[in-house]
């Protein structure tokens, strides 16, 4: 068994071997800019985007039309979020999403404020679940836009987006999901939903780092974005810039293996996460954060009365876990969700986030279990 062993899937996936092969091409022979439309280097690149196009439209059950490219989540939902508020939208200045959400929500609609516009950030439950009556009672009038994850990163609780969804349309209200954590894991159609827009990343599912995409729902007169980034028009002129054609192409080529086995990995990994979980829960003053519903393969445990630098300074010399998002790993501050959902800064710390993937065997969640629980245990004897 080679460690450290990986549980940090939410962070990132390794590349699927068969994204690296798609991909290969379009850094070498197949080199064309994708914009270059007089010569066949060009048509191959762009017919490559097309195709890629066409495969991530089908994961998520949208049209091909329908699906933009960035270079990743983060971008996409600040175009969603930016471009929408800052398109022609006068009359509608009012924001609303929750509290648990990724920073690139939250950044932006603290960005959004600083412009003159008003945010309502909805509370979550200990199990970090909102209420529904509580959504419904914050549209106003000039409410333009509600975000809302799909899963979140951190516990791996599943909001009720298709309901969410309804409300918003019931009262004119867009709705964005950032389904970073959820596309490709589990079954996810935007019609069924009822979403007008949907944020996702390649590198979440197997995939290169470096691109993603924004599904737009067309049809929508209201649904008007501003560019964020000009010079050049690409991208239906809502993200110029030269595509990067191999990253688009193990997108697409990462979509499909998604599509194609995703249930029977949800299976497997449902099943793991549950023995590892047990396992943990076994530890003295262990408790598990996060609701009933959530993702097969995340596990958030907070060990109560140790130290959190410690507990992952050790943890970390075998196993490959983190204490909360990645992107957020460089503060020493507690995670803004588990606060959120109640915890005191000291549990928050102490906070151990493990995400099972592609490579995850029986052999290593026994390894984890033993060895998270010696390190714990070793950590309240000298304390």
């Amino acid at each position: 068994m080679d460690l450290p062993l990986y549980f940090d899937y939410n962070a990132t996936t390794p590349c699927h071997p068969e994204v690296v092969e798609a991909m290969l091409p379009y850094f070498t022979s197949t080199y064309g800019n994708a914009s270059s439309g007089h010569h066949p280097y060009g048509w191959f690149a762009a017919d490559a985007v097309e195709s890629a196009r066409e495969e991530v439209a089908e994961l998520i059950g949208a049209a091909a039309k329908e699906i933009l490219f960035t270079s990743g989540a983060t971008e996409a939902i600040n175009l969603a979020i930016k471009g929408l508020a800052l398109a022609k939208n006068e009359n509608k200045k009012h924001l609303i999403t929750i509290a648990t959400e990724h920073k690139a929500v939250l950044d932006s609609m603290e960005d959004l404020v600083r412009q003159g516009f008003e945010w309502t950030c909805l509370p979550v439950n200990a199990n970090g679940e909102i209420s529904l009556d509580q959504l419904k009672s914050s549209f106003k009038e000039n409410t333009l836009l509600l975000v809302a994850m799909t899963a979140n990163n951190e516990t791996g609780n599943l909001h009720p987006i298709k309901e969410m969804a309804a409300l918003a349309r019931e009262h004119g209200v867009l709705f964005l999901t950032d389904a970073v954590q959820a596309i490709g894991k589990i079954p996810l159609n935007v019609k069924e939903l009822g979403v007008d827009m949907l944020a996702l990343s390649a590198h979440k599912m197997y995939g290169p780092k470096g691109v993603g995409a924004l599904y737009i729902r067309k049809g929508s007169p209201k649904l008007t974005l501003k560019a964020q980034i000009t010079g050049g028009g690409q991208e239906r002129d809502l993200r110029s810039g030269t595509l990067n054609v191999p990253g688009i192409v193990g997108l697409g080529k990462a979509s499909s293996l998604g599509l194609a086995n995703q249930l029977d990995e949800a299976q497997r990994l449902s099943k793991l996460r549950n023995k590892l979980e047990t396992g943990l829960l076994e530890i003295e003053g262990s408790q598990l954060n996060g609701s009933s519903n959530r993702l097969p393969y995340v596990c958030n445990v907070s060990f109560r009365g140790i130290l959190g630098k410690p507990l992952l300074i050790r943890i970390n010399k075998k196993l490959a876990v983190s204490s909360g998002a990645a992107c957020s790993s460089v503060t020493d501050k507690p995670s803004h969700v588990l606060t959120a959902m109640g915890l005191d800064g000291p549990t928050a710390m102490a906070t151990l986030r493990l995400s099972l993937g592609r490579f995850t065997t029986e052999e290593n969640v026994d390894f984890a279990i033993s060895y998270i629980s010696k390190v714990v245990n070793d950590l309240r004897t000298a304390s």
